[in-house]
């Protein structure tokens, strides 16, 4: 999947670009309950394409220590991009960062847009002529407050992106996400050292990582590796943002994604923040933790109990604790997989459905509001990859989230339903 970075100097409009952007014909993010989200990017799904939006801060060439932060995490977006679009205030005349982004561009070697933003206003006819003075092949007057062009800017963005094609590929695919240094790759390799039967490695889509093919019980499966961060001479190696934009990757194209959480350094805001996209994507999730040597059974039930309670959103994914280092359960991995996979395209019948969602409701009735209640005349299901349900009902507007958690819980008591997220979607009967 190709990645689109916004470059510019403090309070150009990049921000309100990448609203408008990434909202504009629209991306898979959500708010999941209790997931805290990171907004720095976004997945943008436009007519045939789709893209990796990033929002960066502002570089300001004074010489302060957030400053140069802010620099470094413009440099990694700059690295993943493949496209760059730099963003420029009309409103005010060419200056001194402008210029000094536009070199750090001329040296990237990567395609840059020039958005020439506000362009709306009267004193851009005055300095929008200075910009071209970078010496960029490509500009585009836009609006990003107004939405002035910005459609004809995702036509320029994505003029040469190849477009989201389906494939037959029957492969199961599955990735390895989580923070650096919890043993993304060393697992990796245990899981192809264990079966002993690599076919081949090919090269990824994500840049500087490697999608390996093997075999298990006679079926090909891929392991995605997310580790791949090989610019050791660069300070920002581990930051956080560069970590989550690799998973982010991984992800899209995965089937299941193994959250790798590392027992000695526990749990930490940012696992919840990379697993929340793998939800949002509708993928199969199974929790590893590594390192499992280092752990008695009685620290062993703690730390399961303590993943439980920091992953309240995730009861349906299943816990498996494994080392790298000494092997120890990596053979449970590849069936772990598998079942969720296998739960992801799961299909129920209609009347199986539809039987669990009545007794549900007779067992326990909705809450009313003012007078009315929720009435649930039928159920479908929509799609696999996750399993999505359309429950027909006389306003959807009556559904409070309770209820849907509570409908949530009965299909998964009565489906094997371990591995994936679900979908409820409520429709009114008349529509």
């Amino acid at each position: 999947m190709k990645t689109v970075a916004l470059v510019g100097r403090p309070n150009v409009g990049k921000s309100t670009l990448f609203n408008k952007l990434s909202h504009a014909k629209i991306s898979i993010i959500e708010d999941t309950p209790g997931v805290t989200r990171d907004r720095i990017y976004s997945e943008v799904n436009y007519l045939d394409y789709k893209f990796i939006l990033i929002d960066t801060g502002g570089i300001d060439v004074t010489n302060t220590e957030i400053n140069k932060l802010i620099e470094i995490q413009v440099n990694i977006a700059i690295d993943e991009a493949d496209v760059i679009v730099f963003v420029v205030d009309t409103k005010e005349s060419l200056n001194i960062n402008d210029r000094y982004i536009a070199d750090m561009l001329h040296k990237c070697g990567k395609r840059i847009i020039v958005a020439l933003n506000k362009i709306d206003n009267k004193d851009s006819l005055i300095n929008k002529y200075d910009y071209y003075e970078l010496g960029f092949s490509e500009y585009i007057e836009i609006s990003g407050e107004h939405s002035n062009n910005v459609i004809e800017l995702l036509d320029l963005i994505t003029m040469d992106f190849p477009k989201n094609e389906t494939t037959n590929d029957q492969r199961i695919k599955f990735s390895l996400i989580g923070r650096p240094n919890v043993g993304k790759s060393s697992l990796a390799n245990a899981i192809l050292n264990e079966e002993k039967l690599i076919v081949s490695n090919i090269a990824g889509t994500t840049r500087d990582a490697v999608d390996t093919i093997f075999n298990y019980n006679k079926q090909e499966f891929v392991v995605i590796d997310t580790a791949g961060i090989r610019k050791r001479g660069k300070i920002y190696e581990n930051i956080e943002k560069y970590s989550l934009l690799r998973s982010l990757k991984a992800i899209d194209r995965s089937d299941v994604c193994l959250l790798i959480i590392d027992y000695l350094d526990g749990i930490k805001e940012q696992d919840k923040h990379i697993v929340s996209h793998a939800i949002n994507a509708g993928k199969g999730i199974v929790i590893l933790v590594n390192k499992y040597d280092q752990i008695d059974n009685a620290a062993k039930d703690e730390f399961r109990k303590l993943i439980r309670a920091e992953f309240n959103f995730l009861p349906y994914a299943n816990i498996i604790f494994v080392s790298a280092k000494t092997k120890k359960n990596i053979n449970l991995i590849v069936p772990e997989v598998l079942k969720a996979y296998e739960n992801s395209n799961r299909k129920i019948g209609t009347s199986i459905l539809n039987d669990i969602i009545k007794e549900a409701y007779q067992l326990k009735l909705p809450p009313s509001y003012k007078g009315k209640r929720l009435k649930i005349y039928y159920v479908l299901q929509e799609d696999v990859q996750p399993p999505k349900f359309t429950l027909y009902v006389n306003s959807k507007n009556l559904v409070h989230f309770s209820y849907y958690r509570y409908l949530e819980n009965k299909l998964r008591e009565n489906i094997e339903l371990t591995g994936t997220p679900i979908v409820l979607k409520f429709k009114n009967r008349s529509e």
